[in-house]
């Protein structure tokens, strides 16, 4: 059935007492594992899972088998030290779970194991390639690209080298990701490069065995329309790209899955917490095409529409 979802409280910590709490201030994030926050939740009764509040790692939901045990550890713990928790002060409401059609549109974003390696992901004609710079060349292209101006837009930087519309530079700071999106067929031939520069992230794959797409015309990009509560066709991959590294997408990987950066500040890798750096540069190569495109994917093509 999967991992449960929570709803954000939104009411007092005295209020609408449930089985499940809400606990910031406590997580991976800030040096607590899941192992010792159940241990010190189980001394006020049976404890039947630690989860992610959100992507933060620094926010979980305790869930109790009694309503009345999370009342006592609330009462015990709210807005006091703890000392079996690193003497970190806890911040502790009431949550509830979702209803399932809520908790499964949401189940695109749960945790998905991440691969260090390109051959770990599986996609044909996805490569990463590691070091491709080294850390001297980083700085130069880094320092050569602050000299130009940069556009601003709602959460991150841009500057355009060629067509505008290829946003040749992304500056992203830390908790800005980029939707799931497929790069046009129309527009772009078969070879896309993404070099990563100054600092991490976890990208993610998705790959949908039916449905239709739509223009995002704020865009290159076509973009996934469907109601995602039903994910049986889905398929998810992920793939940590460090800095100096380089992204390949050809064939199957750039035609038929979408790819994105989730909205994280830190991102989870082999059980390590990876802060995501205070900026992340990207550089895309993409070659604009001439002529119609001739790929082995229509049901993922905007050409064949």
């Amino acid at each position: 059935m999967g991992v449960p979802r929570f709803t954000r409280p939104k009411t007092p910590a005295t209020d609408s007492p449930s089985p499940y709490l809400y606990v910031a201030n406590c997580g991976p994030a800030v040096g607590l594992s899941y192992d010792t926050i159940a241990s010190v939740f189980n001394t006020f009764g049976q404890v039947k899972g630690i989860y992610a509040a959100d992507e933060s790692g620094t926010r979980v939901i305790v869930s109790y088998s009694e309503a009345n045990s999370a009342q006592q550890a609330l009462t015990a713990l709210n807005g006091k030290s703890c000392a079996d928790l690193g003497g970190r002060s806890l911040h502790i409401r009431y949550s509830v779970i979702q209803p399932n059609c809520e908790a499964e549109s949401q189940q695109v974003n749960e945790h998905i194991p991440v691969s260090l390696l390109d051959s770990e992901v599986n996609i044909p004609g996805l490569y990463l390639v590691h070091d491709f710079l080294s850390p001297q060349e980083e700085k130069e292209l880094l320092a050569a690209v602050d000299e130009r101006p940069w556009i601003g837009l709602s959460k991150r930087r841009v500057q355009h080298y060629g067509y505008e519309f290829c946003y040749g530079v992304n500056e992203y700071p830390p908790g800005v990701g980029l939707s799931p999106h497929i790069d046009t067929h129309s527009a772009f031939e078969g070879l896309i490069f993404s070099l990563s520069l100054a600092g991490p992230c976890i990208m993610e794959f998705r790959r949908y065995l039916d449905g239709s797409w739509v223009p995002d015309a704020a865009s290159s990009a076509y973009t996934k329309v469907e109601n995602v509560v039903n994910c049986s066709n889905l398929v998810r991959r992920s793939l940590y790209l460090p800095p100096r590294s380089i992204l390949l997408l050809s064939g199957e990987a750039r035609y038929a899955w979408q790819h994105y950066i989730p909205h994280h500040k830190i991102d989870m890798v082999n059980q390590s917490v990876i802060r995501r750096g205070a900026r992340r540069v990207s550089f895309t190569f993409r070659k604009v095409l001439r002529g119609p495109c001739q790929c082995e994917f229509p049901q993922y093509c905007d050409s064949e529409r």
